[in-house]
């Protein structure tokens, strides 16, 4: 009997509700529509994974690979060159982890602490711009600074009767230059996130912390980092969900014969081996690979994070 008298009621409630905010849904039709048309529609021919492809075919008409249509799969993991670039995607990734998550934090933290607010925009600015150059532009910087011969840094460093150091064609320096590049690309666009989240944090925090004779590491170190935590974890759960994930103009740009061991990672190959050698199958198993291995990352990250007591991201 109450169900059936509630029942009315959440109705009445419900119809109110879309009376009073109707203009909202009808603006979610548009990003709706995107994401159905250029999102989920695409998402049919992942099937191309599983099939032998045809250019002159539909997807629905391609005939199933064999090994009960893994065969691909099959292939990709008995690729050297595969294996190889999954290593190296796998390396990359995880160095840009490493030394790359933690530097627009320490950057966000640092600006935060500057007293001159004009000295603290221009630096902000400043750190920033490098994340609206293309990797083709950087890459032609990173060529005028670091070649062996012709680079600013190493004719300085022969001037001064130092040796030379190979940053662009040993594979262990490469990897280096690959990743402090990324970061100096990157940390300045990635700290106006942080600085975005400081600025949410309860003045009055700070305020108690100082009665309490808390000089400014302390109040950085118990009050802004504490507040950054749950946009710290959102950001790490994301990374952590593109470990496999790989750019393809950074490595490509910044690749060369002598480092192709290390430079070769899993969005090169694609290139090499589905748009110009033509194994469009083989590449979507790759790709679907990638994908289903991220979101177990982003799943089992979420998972601990909240096993932990915050929020994660669903």
């Amino acid at each position: 009997m109450k169900t059936a008298a509630l029942n009315p009621l959440v109705k009445r409630k419900k119809n109110s509700y879309l009376k009073r905010y109707w203009t909202l849904y009808l603006l979610l039709i548009l990003p709706v529509t995107y994401f159905i048309i250029f999102k989920y529609i695409p998402m049919t021919y992942i099937q191309i994974a599983f099939k032998k492809y045809s250019i002159v075919q539909s997807v629905w008409q391609m005939p199933w690979a064999d090994n009960y249509g893994f065969e691909y799969f099959i292939k990709a993991f008995s690729n050297r060159d595969f294996l190889y670039a999954l290593r190296n995607t796998v390396m990359l990734n995880v160095l840009d982890l490493i030394f790359g998550f933690p530097a627009p934090i320490i950057l966000a933290l640092i600006l935060n602490e500057l007293a001159f607010k004009r000295f603290k925009r221009i630096t902000q600015t400043i750190a920033y711009m490098p994340h609206f150059l293309s990797w083709i532009i950087i890459s032609g910087m990173a060529l005028q600074l670091f070649a062996p011969t012709t680079g600013l840094i190493n004719i300085v460093l022969e001037r001064m009767g130092l040796n030379t150091i190979p940053f662009l064609n040993d594979p262990n320096h490469w990897i280096w230059t690959y990743v402090f590049l990324g970061i100096w690309q990157s940390v300045g666009w990635n700290t106006i996130i942080y600085l975005a989240a400081i600025t949410a944090i309860n003045p009055e925090l700070y305020e108690a912390a100082a009665m309490d004779g808390a000089g400014r590491f302390r109040k950085m170190w118990h009050v802004t980092l504490p507040g950054l935590r749950p946009t710290i974890i959102v950001l790490l759960i994301l990374s952590l969900g593109r470990i496999l994930g790989s750019e393809f103009d950074r490595p490509y740009a910044l690749g060369n014969y002598y480092v192709k061991d290390v430079a070769n990672v899993i969005s090169t190959f694609v290139y090499t081996n589905g748009i110009r050698g033509l194994q469009f199958s083989l590449t979507t198993a790759v790709g679907l690979f990638q994908s289903v291995v991220g979101v177990i990352f982003v799943l089992t990250a979420n998972a601990i994070v909240k096993r932990f007591g915050e929020r994660g991201i669903m």
